[in-house]
């Protein structure tokens, strides 16, 4: 594209080869890149019809609008730390041994006889109880949650429920059981799906959950709280699809090939540490920018229909505005992408780097590499504020552009903006507390339900007796295991799931990185974002937060999108070199900024 938008020459028009993408010359790679370890291949459309089939639907999979109403679970709030437990408005204390499932489960229903299917806890973490036995994390969840229980075994599954078996996660793990010989099911839950806590009592927690559901309702009359943040929105947002109109018959899902292509190659949040000599070795300070409830800021466009095939031959020979056209519009494209020589700022494209789905952002002068981005990260590339960089379009997937999910998050953002207003407002402590831990329930439910579209390949967990240890799959990773039982799971391919859209969340998760870049605030006629930091002051990016040694004078409106001030640290300070150490100074400048803004 003439002055600002590179497109393929006639000899780079040709396609990639199938799965592996075209590698840039030797002689374009610095030396620096060529001596590292090698980065992942990202996989190609192939050739020909064998890749044109790919730009379809799969035959009877579509989302639609469910015809049923969501039943409510009956549920209570644990502190594992205290053995307090609320369920509806009373209050219990309960001796919970040593904390275990079984332990759980028999005070629980002592106390709660009539039945409860979700136990939330809410403190004490106790799939954490022996972590010192275990080499990680998650081997001493999983031991948790597998050991056996009299009486009990791991849920199956019922009902228009599917959700079977545990869910083995370091931090947030998901415990299913079902009665022996009963139709009695329960879930052991950790809070901290919803919302960070801060020794928050049940009570509080509780209150949460019912001013959430309550603000809900305004919106869906039918609305029920799910086990998660993930399942709840999905389920809020197939009771927006349309009854009239053009998607009245639901919204079908993709190829699983362009499923997986997606999957593959849509990555999710910007998370990038800077480390010297690319920043000072010694920060004036440290400040923490984070884009309030960002995503709800991308969600009003989405790609929608059958998608069509970009080959760099029908890139090239369309007009600059056909081209400009289609790079605002919802697509995904396999680029080469060369980093000016005279750049001196952060990287603005992703590419791949060793290791299962890691990603860097290359900004060395002068580096080429090959890569997929959405069209929101290669406009911006393109029209950036300080020089064009050069895109070179390999293939790409272009759809109508459409408002899916516009409906949907509306109304969250709506729910969102009257809790947070709860908050700010309300007299009692207690309850402005719950309102603020609800408005971060909406957030999650936004956050996660994005995420859910993607769909994930599907993992399955299994046990299998160390007496038996010949009967693991030979494709199966083993994850924990004791002196009776090895836990394994294994990836079994995409589920026919007529939720699955990574089109979304990929477009998403695209305008989101974008914006951390640079954002436009129109009323104020000015722009927001790393590139319009000095260059050498961005410390890091952490999702939808930036980290500077600057501080910014950037408009907040309390809108989606907008750069919150969350924490500020004077310095001088020693430049983070690993995570640990960022979170460590985020955590220190969030505390310093309270209190200076404490009356």
């Amino acid at each position: 594209m003439r002055r600002c938008a590179p497109v393929a020459t006639e000899a780079s028009a040709d396609r990639p080869q199938p799965t592996t993408p075209p590698a840039p010359a030797d002689s374009a790679i610095p030396a620096t890149l060529q001596s590292a370890p090698s980065a992942r291949s990202l996989p190609s459309i192939p050739e020909g019809t064998t890749g044109d089939d790919w730009f379809t639907h799969t035959p009877g999979l579509a989302s639609t609008r469910p015809n049923f109403t969501q039943q409510a679970r009956s549920t209570v709030f644990l502190d594992a730390n205290t053995g307090v437990l609320v369920h509806r408005q009373q209050t219990h204390h309960l001796d919970l041994g040593n904390a275990t499932a079984a332990d759980i489960l028999t005070a629980v229903f002592h106390t709660i006889p009539e039945g409860v299917e979700r136990i939330y806890i809410t403190a004490g973490d106790p799939w954490h109880r022996d972590a010192d036995r275990f080499p990680y994390l998650r081997d001493a969840v999983a031991a948790w949650l597998n050991a056996p229980i009299p009486g009990w075994r791991t849920d199956t599954g019922r009902g228009r429920d599917r959700m079977a078996g545990h869910f083995v996660h370091a931090r947030n793990p998901v415990g299913r059981y079902q009665r022996e010989n009963s139709d009695s099911h329960v879930e052991i839950r950790s809070v901290g799906e919803w919302f960070d806590t801060d020794g928050d009592a049940p009570t509080v927690i509780r209150d949460a959950f019912v001013l959430l559901w309550q603000a809900l309702r305004r919106h869906w009359n039918d609305a029920v709280i799910m086990g998660s943040p993930s399942q709840t929105g999905r389920d809020l947002w197939t009771r927006t699809i349309p009854q009239r109109g053009q998607y009245a018959d639901g919204f079908p899902a993709l190829s699983e090939e362009l499923r997986g292509l997606l999957h593959a190659t849509a990555g999710q949040g910007r998370n990038e540490l800077i480390t010297p000599p690319r920043v000072p070795d010694q920060l004036p300070r440290l400040v923490e920018y984070d884009r309030t409830f960002a995503y709800a800021k991308h969600t009003w466009k989405s790609p929608v229909g059958t998608p069509r095939r970009i080959t760099a031959a029908t890139f090239a020979a369309w007009s600059e505005k056909e081209q400009m056209r289609a790079l605002y519009g919802c697509g995904h494209w396999q680029v080469r992408v060369t980093v000016p020589d005279t750049w001196n700022h952060v990287g603005l494209l992703s590419a791949p780097a060793p290791g299962d789905r890691a990603w860097h952002y290359p900004a060395t002068p002068g580096t080429t590499f090959t890569t997929w981005a959405g069209g929101p990260e290669i406009y911006t590339a393109l029209t950036n504020p300080i020089q064009p960089w050069k895109i070179e379009i390999l293939d790409g997937i272009l759809w109508e552009d459409g408002k899916p999910l516009d409906d949907w998050a509306k109304k969250l953002k709506e729910t969102w903006t009257n809790l947070s207003a709860q908050a700010q407002f309300q007299g009692d402590p207690q309850q402005a507390r719950a309102a603020h831990l609800a408005s971060r329930a909406v957030r999650s439910i936004l956050l996660y339900g994005i995420g859910a579209f993607a769909q994930r390949p599907r993992m399955v967990t299994g046990t299998t007796p160390r007496t038996a240890e010949r009967e693991v799959p030979a494709d199966a990773e083993i994850i924990a295991f004791d002196d009776e039982h090895i836990t394994w799971q294994k990836p079994t391919g995409f589920a026919r799931d007529p939720n699955a859209h990574p089109e979304w969340a990929a477009a998403i998760w695209s305008g989101a990185r974008a914006a951390l870049l640079t954002q436009r605030h129109r009323d104020d006629d000015t722009y927001a974002g790393a590139l319009h930091a000095l260059p050498g002051t961005v410390v890091a990016f952490r999702t939808d937060a930036l980290y500077l040694t600057q501080p910014q004078n950037w408009p907040y409106h309390h809108q989606p999108g907008d750069y919150l001030l969350r924490g500020h640290l004077n310095g001088p300070l020693p430049a983070p070199t690993s995570e640990e150490e960022l979170l460590t100074l985020r955590d220190a400048g969030r505390t310093a900024l309270t209190t200076s803004q404490e009356p």
